[in-house]
């Protein structure tokens, strides 16, 4: 891979978190722990036990960066609520729900300014992509 991410890259990863949409427990899975590698610190994941015994599964992503928060929260069932809003001092100032399509654009798109911005982001989401 070369040393910068670029569009069609960041493509590639649309579209490979598209094919996961299939499985929505991996899904989340996959995308909390790669989101968590590439952006400690921008990243929130909630985690919950769906029953008492069972495993903490992710129930949902906060992604804040690039003056954006982008939401992700599994519903019941195969439901799933993607959110966008705009940070300002921290504060979100109009938040809009997309569909998960839309979601996974902004993301790939906050992802790429925070690469161009910090080296350390730019690498974990190169690993990122290779794994993908």
């Amino acid at each position: 891979m070369s040393s910068d991410v670029g569009p069609g890259s960041l493509d590639l990863l649309a579209a490979s978190l598209r094919a996961d949409l299939s499985d929505l427990n991996a899904f989340f899975e996959t995308l909390a722990a790669k989101l968590e590698e590439a952006l400690p610190g921008n990243v929130r994941v909630s985690r919950a036990r769906t029953r008492v015994l069972g495993p903490k599964l992710v129930g949902k992503i906060v992604v804040e960066a690039g003056g954006e928060r982008l939401e992700l929260a599994r519903g019941q069932g195969e439901r799933v609520q993607a959110l966008r809003g705009r940070l300002s001092g921290g504060i979100v100032i109009k938040s809009e729900p997309l569909e998960i399509d839309q979601w996974i654009d902004a993301l790939t798109r906050v992802l790429a300014v925070e690469a161009g911005r910090n080296e350390k982001t730019r690498l974990a989401l190169e690993r990122l992509l290779l794994d993908s």
